[in-house]
Parts: structure tokens; sequence; C-alpha cells
């Protein structure tokens, strides 16, 4: 049987979330790991838009949005129900993320690498959410409820590139719950497992099975 196809770059927060996503729902693909400076053709083929992750099913179907990557693998294996069975609240907060924390968090990202005069203001636009998901996590272990969902995986690699930004800051940071929600998350075989580092695909490499079955 020939196995869905997922173009993914290991640091890529995107694909980063399909790869979870993918690993949760304990369904087998075959990753292809590139590089977004020397894109192969057969990628650009599938999707012109050549970023990703893309997820090849067919000629003919191709799903090339971290977020509708995720909600294929989830709508087709959900074993520890993380879509809530359908919960709309899920969705509403990876979009607010999504649309207006990465935002805040690329202007952070430039202000620290560039040495710009305003990290601190651009730190506190990001703080807005932080400090909407510690009120979360005081109430209960996981974003949405007790339980893990899916608003969990997809908000995760935004949530460590920003604890990056300014390591020393972070480590001091009045964010408890946050700090240990994602530390749960950096510490476990599920995060080892999807960043792996595997030898960048060529038409002439071994297939890699990616897979969350053990």
């Amino acid at each position: 049987m020939t196995l869905p196809v997922l173009y993914s770059l290991r640091n890529c927060p995107y694909a980063m979330r399909a790869r979870l996503a993918i690993y949760k729902s304990k369904q087998a693909i075959e990753l292809r790991d590139v590089v977004l400076t020397n894109k192969p053709q057969a990628m650009l083929t599938a999707s012109p838009k050549g970023t990703v992750p893309i997820l090849v099913l067919s000629s003919s179907k191709v799903i090339d949005e971290s977020l509708d990557v995720m909600l294929w693998a989830l709508n087709e294996s959900d074993p520890e129900n993380l879509l809530l069975s359908g919960s709309t609240e899920i969705l509403a907060l990876i979009s607010r993320f999504d649309d207006q924390f990465k935002g805040c968090l690329e202007q952070y990202k430039c202000a620290k690498r560039y040495h710009e005069s305003n990290l601190d203001e651009c730190r506190q636009a990001c703080e807005v959410y932080i400090k909407d998901l510690e009120q979360r996590l005081n109430k209960h272990d996981y974003i949405i409820d007790e339980k893990e969902s899916l608003a969990d995986i997809a908000v995760l690699p935004f949530i460590r590139q920003f604890a990056r930004v300014e390591r020393q800051w972070y480590l001091q940071a009045p964010y408890p719950k946050v700090k240990h929600w994602l530390n749960r998350y950096l510490q476990s075989a599920m995060f080892s497992k999807i960043m792996a580092k595997n030898p960048l695909w060529s038409e002439n490499s071994a297939v890699i099975v990616f897979t969350g079955k053990r």
C-alpha cells in the first residue's frame, strides 16, 4: 500500500504540529525532510506554493495548510479524542494564536535578533496570549480542560519559540503553569520522535516511515 507523503522541515513550527497530529493519530506516513533553499521538484509539483507541511494523499489530493493536515490526521484516527468531539472552542483558540499571537511572536523574534529598542514592547504584546494560557492552565492541566486536545499540540511549537527568544527572561517569568505544560511536552518521548533528525530527502532516498505506533 502506498503511504501518504509528508514534506516536512524539522524546525518549522507548522511542520512540527503536522507531525504531532500524525503521531497522535497513530497513522503511518512517508516522511520527506527538505530544506526550503533547495526545494525538490516533486514537492513543488505537489504544491507550487512550496511551503511545508505538504501532505500528498494522491496525485489529485494534496493538503498544504498545517491545521488542515492536523484535522485530516485526527479525523482519520483520533484514539485520544483530541478533537473533543468537535469542540468549537478548540478552533477558535487556535485561530486566535495563528492570526494574532504569531504576528506578535515574529515581531518579538525580530526585535531580539536585530537588537531593536522595542524589545520589551514586543514581548509584552506576546504576553497577552501567554497570560491567557497561564489562566487556563491554572484551572486545568491542559489548555481547554483536564484532557489534552488539538489546541495543545497546535500552539505548542509557537510557545516553544516564544520560550527561546529571551531564554533567561523566560526562565524567571511569572508563568509557572505554562512552563510546566511546555516542559512536559519537550521532555516527552513523543517530542523526541517528532524532532528526530533524518537525512534530507531526494529522489533516491530510502523511504522513512513516520508513525505514532510503538
